[in-house]
């Protein structure tokens, strides 16, 4: 039997599929792994998930595996050097945002214990949440009260690239909120993941 997903998955993108099936709305403790996501979302910016989600391992080798400590030391002539690397998307201004943004993580994980701690601060109450999701649903759905406070946060720390919306998407990918389509066969596996999953330094 085929497995109903949601809507905005296309079957054919094995890749997309897989990451929809596997990492989209599973609750993630690691910092690294935020870390990578938060620096992803502002990459994508103007662009599609799927031309990100293929470059991600260009991505990881050039960012020094999204390590924040490592990535904070990067000085102009990495930033060179990443400017030229085709394999990753070559802005400046995401550049260096990462960068930056590496070093102001680095003073949140050192203020809350890990940067895991502080983001997970911010996880919506699960009865602020719709009844039921569904396409339409989703659809409407592109910020919400508490990724505006952690995005109204993070810019008053000096964090770049990290507005409402793209916070709200690191709340769904990294499992803050589950938002799978009710129809969706991946939302149980979903749910039962974060039921098991204990929020860092709560």
């Amino acid at each position: 039997m085929t497995p109903t997903r949601c809507f905005w998955v296309p079957a054919h993108a094995e890749d997309y599929v897989d990451y929809h099936d596997t990492e989209w709305g599973f609750p993630q403790g690691n910092d690294r792994r935020l870390f990578e996501k938060i620096c992803l979302e502002g990459f994508q910016s103007g662009l599609s998930w799927l031309t990100i989600l293929r470059k991600r391992e260009n991505f990881r080798a050039a960012f020094a595996g999204f390590d924040f400590e490592r990535v904070a030391g990067f000085g102009e002539g990495d930033v060179q050097r990443l400017l030229t690397d085709a394999g990753i998307v070559r802005h400046r201004g995401k550049i260096e945002a990462t960068v930056n943004n590496a070093r102001r993580a680095c003073e949140l994980a050192s203020e809350a214990g890990s940067l895991a701690a502080w983001i997970w601060r911010f996880e919506p109450d699960p009865s602020s949440r719709p009844e039921r999701i569904d396409a339409s649903v989703l659809r409407g759905m592109t910020t919400s009260p508490e990724a505006k406070a952690m995005a109204k946060e993070l810019k008053r720390r000096g964090w770049r690239f990290v507005g409402p919306t793209t916070a709200y998407a690191f709340f769904q990918a990294m499992g803050l909120v589950n938002d799978h389509e009710h129809r969706c066969s991946v939302r149980a596996r979903a749910e039962a993941a974060r039921a098991a999953f204990s929020p860092p330094g709560v």
